[in-house]
């Protein structure tokens, strides 16, 4: 490379780093020493390396980049503007502001080139985790020889904060288990936290501990040389059979006369003083803020196009594939439009006395196998419960590092890591993520959970033993709080069905429900069948609906209940009978979906005036806006007991005796 070339280099890579230094300063918040550390690396990933195009940042066989420390957001930023990214540079000077399109973490779907919402630290390793996962799989399922229309690789920048997290051990564990070769992770050794050096709380040594999860570790001893850059990403490239951390020497704040190396440097403004020395220090031709030298843009813009050649290549191999693979080209394309299949609503199974009479996790084992030929984009399994969430398609093979078609995924014990790499699953597109566990452990996938709610991810959780009614494992295992901390998320569906109908019609409602999550939560004791699928088909839908009414009378009182209970809810509507008080039972499968009714249907289905009882084996929270100030609610405030169902229901008062007292005490 000439002199003039390395000069261009130079101003390229210092473009990044004033940047990220006048945009925290012009928002007095942010964290500029990252960007400024990293500014290399990201050069030589988007200049060299990324298979990415601009102009269609959602091509299906782009390589993807996760931004793991998503607080150096300006990194990317920064990036994204001169590599051609539809982000103007006003955008740059409105960083964290209102409306604007650099919020301060990376938003997915919020500003293109963004492939996943970061900021929680080691959530993006476990998503880059299942973005190799996906394409793994993919990858599988189409390619044909001479066709490989899925070969992309993704990378990852984590840092300290990540690696502390525990949620990157597992999703580490795991990725060296599945020899994801073509995840390449970059860890931004820079021995400093917000507290201060990282000697005061950690001495792990990061090189053994991915060595023993089954990664390649290779090292740059300073990320200012490019050419070790280069030469590591093609020595993670070579070795196929395991994926790979690049340890990356860093230092924090470069080239701040006063702050580099120093915890400072991490989640403040330089000042204006600081800037102004460190730009003298890296000899910047310019005084103003948010300068971007007209050499350094078009050499990134230059750079960059010949990156997008790739995408012109992957076109012209797309052409070929669709003229000899026809079939599998639609398949592919239907699956990465997220479109369902049309033979989808026929396939979901008919129900009868005999085969409803079931827990409704068998009754989702049903619905799964049921439905898994005709949606083969379902990929999931469980958090090694598989036998007792029953998330297991009969008849296919687990994925492996040794068979990526398989679609049964054996998480194991790593309930944190499974919410996130289903979010990568997710945002990668051509699969539908689901996973299961006992709902009491959906405490370890919750910022997970939150954040596919916040990214709009399609994923389905698989949540039994729903309540007390698991009986003897006793209140570690019993769930009292959960389904009101689940409800509390925005844009998560949280889906509890009362029988073997509901839960077919929960599946439904959960595949089509694209732009987020879908919780769907299931007993592990027998249900009764109510024999009304045609008026569950609709109820599941509106999230409540009339299962039971007055015979012919106007209601004195309205029973709710979901899942387990609504059968008690059915037989306090008895015992009211009998006592002159004609009790109309409401089902509510989905509070959230009720609540997006049309106030017509809600006040038809809860009639103004008429007091109304809820009972759910659960903490009451999640009913008070449904039973005013008037109403009553039987659940639980207390933690569970180790004993057999039944006699937990009656110790706790979840009977329908508490029920009718209730209904009896509101309308008096």
């Amino acid at each position: 490379m000439s002199a003039a070339s390395s000069e261009t280099v130079r101003l390229a890579i210092d473009t990044v780093r004033t940047l990220a230094m006048d945009a925290v300063q012009a928002a007095e918040s942010g964290h500029p020493g990252t960007p400024m550390a990293l500014a290399p690396l990201a050069y030589a990933l988007y200049t060299k390396h990324l298979r990415h195009d601009p102009a269609a940042p959602d091509w299906a066989d782009r390589d993807r980049f996760i931004l793991s420390v998503g607080h150096a957001s300006m990194l990317l930023y920064g990036t994204l503007h001169l590599a051609g990214y539809d982000l103007p540079l006003e955008e740059i000077k409105n960083f964290r502001q209102w409306e604007s399109l650099t919020p301060g973490h990376p938003e997915v779907h919020h500003t293109k080139g963004v492939e996943t919402t970061t900021g929680p630290l080691g959530q993006g390793v476990a998503n880059a985790v299942g973005f190799a996962m996906a394409e793994a799989h993919l990858a599988a399922t189409f390619n044909q020889p001479g066709h490989e229309i899925v070969d992309h690789y993704t990378y990852f920048v984590a840092g300290d904060g990540c690696l502390m997290e525990g949620i990157s051990h597992e999703a580490a564990s795991y990725a060296g288990h599945l020899k994801l070769g073509k995840l390449i992770g970059f860890f931004d050794d820079n021995g400093i936290t917000i507290d201060g050096s990282t000697a005061l709380t950690c001495s792990d040594d990061a090189a053994k501990r991915f060595e023993s999860y089954g990664w390649q570790v290779l090292h740059v001893a300073d990320v200012n040389d490019l050419a070790a850059i280069d030469a590591a990403i093609a020595e993670a490239k070579a070795d196929t059979q395991r994926p790979t951390l690049i340890i990356t020497k860093t230092h924090i704040g470069f080239g701040s006369p006063n702050r580099q190396d120093t915890a400072k440097a991490h989640g403040e403004p330089l000042g204006k003083d600081e800037i102004a020395l460190t730009k003298q220090t890296y000899g910047w031709p310019g005084t103003e803020p948010f300068f971007v030298p007209q050499d350094a843009l078009a050499h990134w813009r230059d750079a960059t196009a010949q990156r997008a050649q790739a995408h012109t290549a992957w076109n012209t191999k797309w052409q070929a594939y669709s003229a000899a693979h026809p079939e599998l080209a639609a398949e592919f394309t239907r699956r990465m439009s997220k479109a369902l299949p049309a033979q989808l609503e026929q396939s979901f199974p008919a129900f009868d006395a005999k085969s409803g009479n079931v827990a409704s996790r068998a009754a989702s084992g049903v619905v799964i196998n049921a439905i898994a030929n005709v949606v083969p984009e379902l990929f999931g399994g469980s958090a090694d419960l598989t036998g007792s969430n029953l998330t297991n398609v009969k008849g296919a093979h687990p994925f492996s590092a040794a068979q990526r078609d398989g679609r049964n995924i054996h998480f194991g014990i790593r309930e944190h890591a499974m919410g996130a790499i289903m979010n990568g699953m997710g945002l990668h597109g051509g699969v539908i993520p689901y996973g299961g566990t006992f709902l009491v452990f959906s405490d370890y996938m919750r910022p997970a959970i939150r954040l596919a709610g916040l990214m709009g991810v399609q994923a389905i959780y698989v949540f039994t033993h729903d309540s007390i009614g698991l009986g003897e494992d006793g209140p570690t295992h019993q769930p009292v709080e959960h389904l009101a901390a689940l409800r509390c998320i925005p844009n998560l569906l949280v889906l509890r069905p009362s029988d073997a109908d509901e839960v077919s019609e929960a599946w439904r409602v959960a595949l089509h429900h694209k732009r987020g999550p879908s919780a769907i939560v299931l007993t592990r004791q027998k249900l009764s069948y109510f024999a009304e699928p045609a008026r569950a088909k609709d109820g599941v839908k509106q999230g409540a609906y009339i299962v039971a009414d007055a015979a012919g009378h106007v209601p004195n009182v309205v029973l709710l209940a979901s899942g387990s209970e609504v059968e008690i809810a059915l037989k306090a509507r008895e015992q009211l009978s009998g006592h002159g008080i004609h009790a109309r039972v409401v089902s509510c499968p989905s509070l959230e979906l009720f609540a997006q009714q049309p106030v017509e249907y809600r006040h038809h289905v809860l009639p103004a005036g008429v007091p109304r009882v809820a009972v759910e084996a659960a903490h009451p929270m999640s009913w008070y806006r449904w039973v005013g100030d008037t109403g009553a609610i039987v659940g639980i405030e207390t933690f569970g007991a180790s004993a057999p169902a039944p006699v937990l229901y009656e110790k706790f008062g979840i009977t329908a005796e508490k029920v009718a007292a209730a209904a009896k005490s509101v309308i008096r």
